[in-house]
């Protein structure tokens, strides 16, 4: 088994989530990941809560697998480490404001000039172009302004962010499509590119549905709760003990969903015979179904549900999501063996399985603060070396 970016380089610069967000991914598909960071105090997420032993288990999980050299790139010296290793580098990839890595002398004109190859990658709040793209910004700015909050939470109530920090995973994993892109399209042209995502741009890309709706009648839409605005049933339903959700997409997925209910034909009623109708009845359709599923706890629903193929489940937490033979099964609960402390330390393993790339359980460790410098220095030194070692020629046989 081998891993598709076995000999890539990528130079990391970024801090908090989006940026390492995507090296994680590129790490997980074999690139090796020197993260660059500040001497003294390196990535802000080393001093984020939880922690083990005073270290930062919510950086180690961000982190596992990367080499950390700290340089000041202000500092005549660490610059001049900096440029040998842009010189074997694949690609490098930054969060900074735009103009930060100009100022400095590593701007994508810059680098592209001295190192046509390099594929630049950079993630802000509001991209490198545009009239706010030197505002600041985190995940909750961007989830606001983005209209994800919008859609978000309950009618009539105040909106909400969405519990996980969306705003930069998505940007993250855009950032990373694009370097892949990139990387492939060097394959054919020899010519490396600059992958510019903003966080802002990521949040209306994953508004397919809102915006559709928006674009054709003229009108925003509202938060709805976990009800889907347009497909019913598509929502959370009580039980005896507690909530289920129950998706039924389709008229055939509902007509057995009635079934399962013990519903008999309400499929047949004109008010829910189809999803249109059933959307203009959907608060009448909730009481039906509700006075059948409070009568048995979730477990019986579920299961009958799934015997008739409709598609159900349980709301879980997070420790019982990591517990869930489903997840086990398809190893997304994996391990660091050298976490914070030095104790194992369970994260979630990683989402894409191809036929031919190793997944394994047990994951190295996050690094320490310029833990990896003499290491980085001595690859460094190898791959100059075989820069400058000749070519033998082939003899004329």
């Amino acid at each position: 088994m081998t891993y598709p970016l076995d000999g890539i380089t990528v130079l990391d610069l970024t801090h908090v989530l989006a940026g390492p967000y995507c090296a994680n991914q590129l790490a997980d598909l074999g690139a090796r990941i020197i993260k660059v960071e500040r001497p003294g105090l390196g990535d802000d997420t080393r001093h984020f809560p939880p922690f083990v032993d005073g270290e930062s288990a919510y950086f180690a999980t961000l982190n596992r697998g990367k080499q950390s050299i700290a340089l000041d790139l202000r500092a005549a010296p660490d610059r001049a480490i900096f440029d040998r290793l842009l010189a074997h580098a694949d690609v490098l990839i930054e969060n900074n404001r735009p103009g930060v890595m100009e100022r400095l002398g590593y701007g994508w004109e810059a680098l592209h000039a001295r190192h046509p190859r390099l594929i630049y990658g950079a993630v802000s709040g509001f991209g490198h172009s545009g009239p706010d793209s030197l505002k600041p910004a985190y995940d909750m700015v961007v989830q606001a302004r983005g209209g994800v909050m919008s859609i978000t939470g309950e009618r009539e109530r105040d909106p909400v962010r969405v519990g996980a920090s969306i705003g930069d995973i998505v940007a993250g994993m855009f950032l990373t499509q694009g370097v892949l892109a990139a990387l492939l399209a060097r394959g054919q042209t020899g010519v490396g590119q600059k992958v510019d995502v903003a966080m802002l741009d990521s949040q209306l890309a994953i508004l397919e549905h809102a915006v559709a709706l928006t674009a054709v009648t003229g009108r925003a839409p509202g938060p709805n709760g976990a009800r889907h605005p347009t497909i019913t049933p598509f929502e959370t339903y009580r039980a005896e003990d507690g909530l289920f959700v129950l998706a039924a997409g389709n008229d055939a997925l509902f007509a057995r969903a009635c079934m399962a209910l013990g519903l008999g034909p309400l499929d047949q009623d004109p008010r829910f015979a189809s999803n249109a109708a059933r959307c203009e009845n959907v608060k009448t359709l909730k009481r039906l179904i509700e006075a059948v599923t409070l009568e048995r706890p979730r477990a019986h629903w579920i299961a009958a549900l799934e015997a008739a193929g409709v598609p159900t489940g349980a709301i879980q937490n997070v420790a019982e999501v990591m517990a869930d033979p489903q997840i086990r099964a398809r190893n997304m609960v994996v391990t660091i063996e050298k976490g914070p402390g030095g104790r194992p330390l369970p994260c979630s393993g990683n989402p894409i399985k191809m036929s031919d790339l190793p997944d394994p359980s047990v994951l190295p460790a996050a690094p320490k603060l310029d833990g990896d410098r003499q290491a980085v220095l001595d690859w460094l030194e190898e791959a100059e070396a075989a820069v400058a070692a000749p070519v033998p020629r082939r003899s004329r046989g």
